[in-house]
């Protein structure tokens, strides 16, 4: 909690907001009341940790699917998030924004519509779109301005247009395989993409105003600069 705290005060000095990922072994899609319980404490520990330091938003990983169907391991998520929410809102802590990942492996949920259909169930609950996941679990398919302005689309029709104007984002280029996800990478890297240009622009021409966390291998601040820089630059440009 100190640490938490001495985080919390060094980013008010410098006007930085703060999001908190929750452990990445969380997995919804359980039956057993034990594991269910595992995973609030999970939640509940990354809760207090963000109101210690001031975050206001929670990401969390749906989980595996295992030797279940698809559709048996999504109804197991919502039923496990479900407990997990109303037991966080007897607690207090339904003032903060859980945000469901977007996952990059095929054997996980986590695409666009499980991720969408989880923040059906709550206000507070709004979509981290990982455009590096989504573009290794769909094997390139999801790149380039059409392909950004596509997902947008989908997250207002489904949640509606002020919370598609404010998701979560992660963003990196990623190596993939038949699998989906094999490795994050730099934006160095000529082979993989996404590429986060035509997002920049797709940001400014509709005005949308989501939170980008970068995921880099080892370059997060200098790729994060890069993409803050190209969209300035493109402020700049039209002015």
């Amino acid at each position: 909690e100190h640490t938490a705290g001495m985080l919390g005060e060094a980013a008010r000095q410098h006007d930085i907001a703060l999001s908190i990922h929750a452990p990445y072994y969380i997995s919804l899609a359980v039956e057993e009341q034990e594991r269910k319980e595992k995973n609030l404490g999970h939640f509940l520990k990354s809760a207090n940790a963000a109101k210690a330091m001031g975050a206001t938003r929670i990401v969390f990983h749906p989980g595996g699917i295992g030797k279940r169907t698809r559709e048996e391991a999504y109804q197991l998520a919502e039923n496990t998030l479900q407990f997990v929410m109303e037991q966080l809102e007897e607690l207090g802590m339904n003032d903060l924004i859980y945000c469901p990942e977007t996952m990059g492996k095929i054997n996980q949920l986590g695409d666009l519509e499980d991720v969408l259909k989880l923040c059906l169930m709550r206000d507070n609950l709004l979509p981290c779109v990982d455009f590096g996941h989504l573009y290794a679990r769909t094997h390139g398919e999801i790149n380039g301005y059409e392909a950004y302005e596509q997902i947008f689309a989908r997250i207002s029709d489904v949640l509606g247009e002020d919370k598609a104007k404010r998701i979560h984002c992660h963003f990196s280029q990623i190596e993939y395989s038949a699998g989906g996800e094999k490795k994050h990478l730099t934006f160095e890297d000529t082979t993989f993409g996404p590429d986060y240009e035509p997002l920049m622009e797709l940001l400014y021409k509709k005005g949308y105003t989501p939170t980008i966390i970068c995921e880099s291998a080892g370059t997060q601040a200098e790729d994060a600069k890069a993409m803050a820089d190209k969209y300035r630059g493109i402020i700049k440009k039209d002015q």
